[in-house]
């Protein structure tokens, strides 16, 4: 296969200009660059399946590290099949699945039953997530050894924070121990209460309990001290606040081994833009004020915030019709992250898409350890890539998700930007003008 006459972006060389690019089984086997007068020559290689990429970006396959994929035990809002077709269509090539399923992924035999499914029905790679405690009760520590023996990516109690202090440091220093991963949901139990939408006009509007600030800010600090005084890799799950960008520069002026990462929900939209009592803007951490989320912004231009993720959480169209007290929290977001970066950031001029490749492709494989072939557009890199149109504008339309959440508070809005291929493996998974099932 060879994708031809496309932009090339690729953080880990530098490379950003016209290229041509040759893939020989799972692998990218070379990159001609147009600017150095390379060219692929077909003559030279008869058979080869051609993809036509001229005025389009092609870039190194995204790396979501959040998201809920819902398997086991609540597959009715979503499953591995159509979460990894989600995915796909989203141009996202490798996702990390969060552990707070039904049963809890706290088990070797948990883990390998979604690694196995993952492995025979997922259109995408999947990294799943072990919790921190047995069935994230924030009782007792899961044997963590074993579940990296196992295949564990990392570990999360996502959702909440284990609040037990001293249990937390016992993981941190297990964490240390093995050179594991901690990905953090910063929420203090005590402090946020019933809470439902941001503390102020949302809260306030709708008659609901809020959520201030410093729920995430008390939590996002003791988690860097704990991880700092442990030497431990800690990842900051789905960034809100202010004050969380300001912990992290803290964080690096520390030397902590800290990264965070920001939704695009959170940069995008604002506790103000919550016009109407429709529950697909309830989401958690909630949607904050334009300070906080100007604040974010200027977190990932400048590079204190490393990533950008999903927190794709589908849940049924019943759930989600009732009240925000009632409903749970959580969006959709896997088919639409691409766009709304490019949209909000990158056609702005805020970011350039180097940027955008670096904190949606290059910085997740990085915070995984597993840069040295993915997240990368050259030569000897897996050839996990997506062609990205910057030109074409559409319309969000939730019943054409393949996801089965339809939960997202972009209905209706105009993109600018949209995956057209996703290559998954040297595999052709997802192409706009086809059916999906044909392509895997």
């Amino acid at each position: 296969m060879v994708i031809r006459n496309g932009h090339a972006v690729d953080p880990s060389t530098g490379l950003d200009e016209l290229a041509d690019i040759q893939i020989n089984g799972k692998q990218i086997s070379r990159i001609y660059v147009h600017g150095k007068g390379e060219r692929f020559q077909e003559t030279e290689h008869p058979g080869e399946q051609i993809i036509d990429a001229k005025g389009m970006y092609v870039l190194p396959g995204f790396i979501d590290l959040h998201v809920h994929l819902r398997d086991p035990g609540l597959t009715y809002k979503e499953d591995i099949e159509t979460g990894t077709k989600a995915a796909a269509a989203g141009g996202v090539t490798t996702i990390c699945a969060m552990p707070n399923t039904k049963p809890v992924v706290d088990s070797v035999e948990t883990l390998q039953y979604v690694l196995k499914k993952a492995n025979e029905e997922g259109y995408v790679h999947v990294k799943q997530l072990s919790s921190i405690t047995k069935g994230m009760e924030g009782r007792e520590l899961v044997d963590m050894e074993a579940m990296l023996l196992a295949g564990a990516v990392a570990f999360s109690e996502d959702g909440k924070s284990v609040m037990d202090v001293q249990l937390y440091r016992q993981a941190m220093q297990e964490a240390a121990r093995l050179g594991a991963l901690i990905m953090a949901h910063c929420e203090d139990k005590n402090l946020v209460g019933k809470g439902v939408l941001n503390e102020g006009i949302a809260s306030e509007k709708y008659g609901v309990p809020g959520i201030p600030n410093s729920v995430e800010d008390i939590i996002t600090a003791r988690d860097i001290f704990l991880a700092n005084e442990a030497g431990a890799r800690l990842h900051l799950c789905h960034c809100s606040t202010a004050g969380t960008v300001e912990l992290m520069r803290m964080a690096k002026h520390m030397g902590a081994k800290v990264s965070a990462e920001v939704c695009p929900h959170h940069f995008t939209l604002t506790d103000e833009d919550i016009t109407e009592a429709n529950s697909n803007y309830k989401m958690n951490p909630p949607l904050r004020t334009k300070k906080d989320v100007e604040t974010l912004i200027e977190g990932l231009a400048d590079g204190t915030m490393q990533a950008i993720s999903t927190d794709h959480a589908p849940h049924s169209d019943e759930e989600k019709a009732a009240y925000f007290d009632k409903s749970p929290f959580g969006i959709v977001g896997l088919e639409t992250s691409a766009a709304l970066t490019y949209t909000a950031l990158v056609d702005t001029g805020i970011m350039s898409i180097m940027d955008m490749a670096t904190k949606m492709s290059y910085n997740p494989a990085k915070i995984l350890g597993i840069d040295d072939t993915y997240g990368k557009l050259s030569e000897g890199a897996m050839a996990d890539i997506v062609i990205f149109d910057p030109n074409e504008t559409w319309t969000v339309d939730s019943s054409k998700f393949y996801s089965k959440g339809h939960n997202t508070p972009y209905e209706g809005y105009t993109l600018k930007g949209k995956v057209i291929t996703t290559i998954v493996d040297g595999e052709l998974r997802y192409n706009k003008t086809s059916n999906m099932e044909e392509e895997k």
